[in-house]
């Protein structure tokens, strides 16, 4: 076992005496210590209730021959964060939670690990830490918040943030915005569309790192309680059998991740998380993979924002291995791949039933032939730029308008609710990528502002910045190269047009290469004030298109 190093043999005496002070008894130190990693926290409702699901995992595990012990993650909740200075702390956290669980499972030499998370960055890097550790590892998450009410309609929490902007726009008084307010977030879990922190624990269970309904079951079924049993006893089984997180997340796990995320319709930030978890692997992840999977790959699924569906539909229609069942059927997955049941994909997808084909649509009836993503490129884009093209209104797949250039979200914000941007415009927010964010702000906001406002299907969003999976529409993200290293997004000017293709995979301004030439001899890099931990980000977080990754450079 791993941890002899710290439990057995006369050398080992002084480290025996701390596990005597933990509690720790004789039969115990004789057998595999799994680690417990907890995100549990009571400032993010997404991780409320995981002190139940830890509790259950450490059930599973003892009853399994293991001991468990718990120790912490950190977990930043978007929605609170969003619009304002903490924004610039949500994306960064990624790389802290994989460095901090790095840290604690090899000082402590555990054998084998759970890792307990729900929301949208803690996902990504205990994913990102599975693979650098790389003992047996089970992930189960918190499960997903049931959908809210209002007035006889379901609603997530993408409803609220346009809520706000229909009350701007005079569509809606404060006390139908206090209903929404007091209704639309009805229970603990991350939130019920499909939005990051569901879109991960999605394609936790696509890479085959969690088990059957990791991302589905609601948070407030008990059969979370049993899932995260189940979880505490696969560990142990994998433990057995020496089953370890890089015999499970290869090459060919994240392209079946990718796949059932253009099937799902996920969020633009598995994007992100995708080439960052790849990457621990030693697999070179370009964004531009997701377009010729996109082009083969049909989109299944419109969830909310992108449709009336929301997470406990998916559940009840068969869940993520329903939505394989339907890949695999088309011969669009690897089904070889080792999974944390000791099973393959094949095995495990092949007796998988879609219950209601109007959550999962079957193959013969897609919303599209194509993903629920796609990487424009051109030269606004260069490096690339991703849009969720399965929630934007079809009028706005091919559009052209003028540029509204903003500096940041702030001052985009201000005007939209200001009633300054018209039908047609095309808002540009730039300083808003990793570097020059810092942190890649999400921009539901703005985005939300924009449907609320009535603009939905006919004013566009593009930044260097991100967006939130609860955002919809024509909104495209992760620009790169990003404005603070003199991309051509640094280069617009108000009033130029912003040509928009999504069929042909295009972001491009009518502005001639002479022009921006000019443009780029005369660009200064904006000035930042950072401190603390920012300032060591930007000094070592690369571009979008990586993953914002983090190099030393």
């Amino acid at each position: 076992m791993k941890s002899d190093c710290v439990k057995a043999g006369m050398q080992q005496a002084p480290h025996r005496s701390l596990f005597h002070a933990l509690g720790f008894t004789e039969e115990e130190m004789k057998k595999p210590m799994v680690g417990i990693v907890s995100s549990y926290n009571e400032i993010v409702p997404g991780h409320m209730n995981l002190d139940k699901i830890v509790n259950a995992v450490k059930l599973g595990v003892a009853e399994a021959g293991g001991v468990p012990v718990v120790f912490p993650a950190i977990a930043v909740c978007d929605g609170i964060a969003m619009g304002h200075v903490g924004m610039k702390y949500s994306l960064v956290t990624r790389d802290l939670i994989a460095d901090s669980t790095e840290c604690m499972a090899l000082a402590h030499q555990f054998d084998a690990l759970v890792m307990v998370p729900n929301c949208d960055k803690n996902v990504p890097g205990l994913l990102m830490a599975a693979a650098r550790i790389n003992v047996p590892t089970v992930f189960v998450s918190g499960g997903p918040m049931l959908a809210g009410h209002v007035k006889g309609k379901k609603t997530s929490l993408s409803s609220m943030f346009e809520a706000v902007g229909s009350y701007a726009a005079g569509t809606m008084t404060e006390e139908e915005v206090r209903e929404y307010e007091e209704k639309t977030c009805p229970t603990c879990g991350s939130c019920s569309g499909m939005y990051t922190a569901n879109s991960m624990n999605c394609l936790t269970e696509a890479l085959g790192m969690g088990l059957r309904g990791n991302g589905t079951i609601p948070a407030v079924y008990s059969e979370r309680i049993k899932l995260a049993k189940h979880a505490g006893m696969a560990v142990m089984e994998m433990f057995r059998k020496n089953i370890c997180p890089r015999d499970i997340m290869t090459k060919e796990a994240v392209l079946n991740a990718l796949t059932v995320d253009m099937a799902l319709g996920c969020s633009t930030n598995s994007m992100l998380h995708l080439p960052a978890i790849a990457h621990e692997i030693g697999f070179d992840f370009d964004i531009k993979f997701a377009n010729p999977i996109s082009d083969k790959t049909p989109n299944l699924c419109h969830l909310a924002p992108a449709g009336p569906t929301y997470m406990e539909d998916l559940n009840e229609a068969g869940g993520v291995y329903a939505v394989m069942k339907e890949l695999a059927d088309a011969g669009l997955l690897h089904l070889d791949c080792m999974t944390v049941t000791g099973k393959t994909v094949g095995e495990n997808i092949k007796d998988a039933v879609n219950k209601n084909p109007d959550v999962i649509r079957p193959l013969d009836n897609p919303y599209t032939k194509t993903g629920g993503l796609a990487v424009l490129s051109g030269n606004l884009a260069p490096d690339g730029s991703v849009v969720k093209r399965s929630a934007v209104a079809e009028e706005m797949l091919v559009h052209e308008g003028p540029a509204r250039v903003f500096e940041c979200e702030e001052d985009a914000i201000a005007a939209i609710k200001g009633g300054k941007i018209k039908a047609g415009d095309v808002v540009v927010i730039r300083y808003e990528g990793p570097k020059g964010g810092p942190g890649m702000r999400e921009m539901l906001n703005p985005t939300s502002a924009i449907a609320g406002m009535g603009l939905g299907s006919s004013v566009a969003l593009i930044t260097d910045g991100r967006f939130s999976g609860a955002s919809r529409g024509a909104s495209i993200g992760h620009v790169s190269p990003e404005a603070a290293v003199g991309g051509p997004i640094a280069l617009v000017k108000e009033g130029d047009i912003i040509k928009i293709n999504i069929p042909k995979m295009r972001l491009d301004m009518d502005v001639s290469e002479e022009e921006l030439e000019k443009r780029k001899a005369k660009w200064q890099p904006k000035e930042q004030n950072v401190s603390g931990y920012l300032k060591r980000y930007v000094s070592m977080v690369t571009s979008g298109n990586r993953g914002a990754i983090l190099e030393n450079h």
